[in-house]
């Protein structure tokens, strides 16, 4: 029996997908009906047949909450985490510590304590470190460095991976997945996804800043493959194409047949912008537009290598062109 935590968010959803197809039993946790209608959304990118979705057994559960997940991780071999709190708003810190990290110690001990044969955990990219050099790719091998200012997600990310570690020094085999910024289908107004929303509404502006984007169907593909390959305690960069900011914006644009963005904005500006939000948001109360990490990381350039998870599994990358221009072709179908 698989676990998934995470399975009504994006990445889980598309892997349930792709577990069931392949008559996999599994079990997914969820905290509100209203989340599984995103699921049955995802399914049908892939297929008509409903009788797939019910395959799932569905646990009303908190990851945090250890009675919740002792009952979920009854007669379980394999646990996929998914489950995150995904924020560049620091009043979400604690939020964040309390499902990126303690959520993931209840995963991990729970897989010690069970006896699960395997389990991988999504992580990100904001969790591996720097290269010395701007000329060098980042690769996972770079160690992240707790001296700089490090984003809160970034901080919570790396200690749930510190607690994955501790399970694989008690017996456990893990394989840990760093993504890009990933791109798919659904979940339009959330996360990555709602790039394509905001460009669709008019958004026009662009930074040149670079980081690494991938598919989220060669997310699920490379978490599946590595589950069931002779891998353990590894982890592995997942990353199609090194891009700016800009060229995945028109390239959306491109794809939705909107106008494209054509502002640049500079550090300075995004530097008085994301104040001026900060300011906004303790008058309003509202979440702010931008926060000090989300602005910073926009014009930061990072370039990752994925030499790893190719050599390792043979992995093949879906082409970033190809992944945006089915996405936007899907979300003009949802929005016509």
């Amino acid at each position: 029996m698989i676990l998934v935590t995470g399975g009504t968010g994006f990445v889980g959803s598309h892997l349930l997908y792709h577990l069931v197809v392949e008559n996999n039993d599994v079990k997914a946790i969820y905290r509100t009906n209203s989340s599984l209608e995103n699921v049955k959304k995802v399914f049908s990118y892939y297929t008509s047949d409903t009788s797939l979705f019910k395959k799932i057994i569905w646990l009303k559960a908190d990851v945090t909450n250890v009675p919740d997940m002792i009952v979920a991780f009854e007669k379980v071999t394999q646990v996929y985490h998914c489950a995150a709190f995904i924020s560049f708003n620091p009043k979400d810190y604690r939020e964040m510590r309390k499902v990126n990290i303690y959520g993931t110690a209840i995963v991990a001990n729970l897989a010690i304590d069970k006896k699960v044969e395997k389990l991988c955990y999504v992580s990100s990219i904001a969790a591996v470190g720097d290269a010395k050099t701007y000329v060098e790719l980042i690769t996972e091998e770079c160690e992240w460095n707790k001296e700089i200012d490090n984003s809160g997600y970034s901080i919570t990310k790396f200690g749930g991976e510190m607690e994955i570690w501790r399970a694989s020094q008690e017996g456990v085999d893990v394989v840990i997945v760093n993504p890009g910024v990933i791109l798919g289908k659904g979940f339009w107004h959330t996360g990555s996804s709602k790039l394509f929303s905001q460009v669709y509404n008019g958004f026009n502006f662009y930074t040149e800043g670079v980081t690494g984007f991938v598919a989220v169907t060669d997310v699920v593909k490379a978490m599946i493959n590595l589950m069931k390959a002779n891998i353990k305690n590894e982890r592995f960069i997942l990353v199609s194409e090194n891009k700016s900011y800009k060229d995945v914006l028109l390239a959306i644009a491109d794809g939705l047949c909107v106008k494209k963005p054509s502002k640049k904005i500079k550090p300075w500006q995004t530097a008085v912008f994301w104040r001026v939000a900060w300011i906004l948001s303790k008058l309003t109360g509202k979440e702010p537009l931008l926060s000090k990490y989300s602005a910073r990381s926009t014009h930061t350039i990072s370039k990752y290598s994925s030499k790893k998870i190719q050599e390792t599994l043979g992995l093949k990358f879906e082409l970033l062109e190809k992944t945006i221009k089915s996405t936007a072709h899907q979300f003009l179908k949802e929005v016509s």
